[in-house]
This record gives C-alpha cells, sequence and structure tokens, in this order.
C-alpha cells in the first residue's frame, strides 16, 4: 500500500518533469547568440512589438557598404521590459534612431537577442533606455 502512494506522488512530478524539458530547450540563448563579443548596431525603429512572452524592435541599419539592411532584435517579455526599465508600448516608435549593443546571431544574419546583457541609447539625445550589463558597464 505504501508503495502504491509513493507511486501515485513521483508519477505526476516525473510526468511534469519530462513535459518542461522542451520549454528549457527553447531558450537555448549561448548556442545560438555571440556572447563574447557584443555587436554594436545603429538604426532607425521601423517597429516596435511590445509583447508577451518576447518583445522585439524591427530596425533598418547601413551596412559597411552603406546597403540598408533589415534587423530584428528580441527582448524580454513586456511585463519584464516594464519592471525593469520602466518601458510602455511608446517607449521607441517607428524613425526613433538607437544604438544597440548585444550578442549577434552566430550565424551572422541579422538577428539580436537583447534580453541578455545588452544596452540600447536613444542616437540623438545619447539618453540609455536599457542597460543589462552585469554592473550596468560601459560597453
Amino acid at each position: 500500500m505504501k508503495f502504491k502512494s509513493l507511486g501515485s506522488f513521483f508519477l505526476p512530478i516525473v510526468a511534469l518533469f519530462m513535459v518542461s524539458i522542451p520549454a528549457l530547450a527553447h531558450h537555448g540563448f549561448a548556442g545560438r547568440y555571440d556572447e563574447e563579443h557584443p555587436f554594436t548596431v545603429q538604426g532607425t525603429v521601423l517597429e516596435f512589438q511590445f509583447t508577451n512572452p518576447h518583445s522585439a524592435i524591427i530596425f533598418e541599419a547601413k551596412d559597411a557598404n552603406g546597403a540598408v539592411q533589415r534587423w530584428h532584435a528580441e527582448l524580454s517579455g513586456a511585463n519584464a521590459l516594464r519592471r525593469a526599465d520602466g518601458w510602455d508600448r511608446k517607449s521607441l516608435k517607428p524613425s526613433n534612431r538607437a544604438t544597440i549593443i548585444g550578442p549577434r546571431n552566430k550565424n551572422s544574419s541579422n538577428d539580436m537577442n537583447i534580453s541578455q546583457e545588452s544596452k540600447i541609447t536613444m542616437t540623438g539625445t545619447g539618453k540609455e533606455i536599457h542597460n543589462s550589463f552585469k554592473g550596468a558597464q560601459d560597453q
């Protein structure tokens, strides 16, 4: 009888653990983004998606040859941005110019993840609107 009740206790725990493994794999940050070499991009905001579970900044920036390229920068969710930096839907607007520093996709695509160590500064004013570098060090 004791074995039956232990089984009924541990079986749901094991099942929950098995179901949660894919959720952990979803956030495989280090394998996809180059954390060791923060990348700096200066561009113009096209769209700011203030959503959960992840927000995003879609922007355009010129490459070394002057060609305009479209970029995607993924951030934390809206709730986390609101708590950490006081952001809302109007924190970034189309035509805003910003300098973004953070990990770029290791495949060199125009994709960044700035939910980890990163910094966003408004280009015209120099106002820092986000800095998640450890110790808020300048990068």
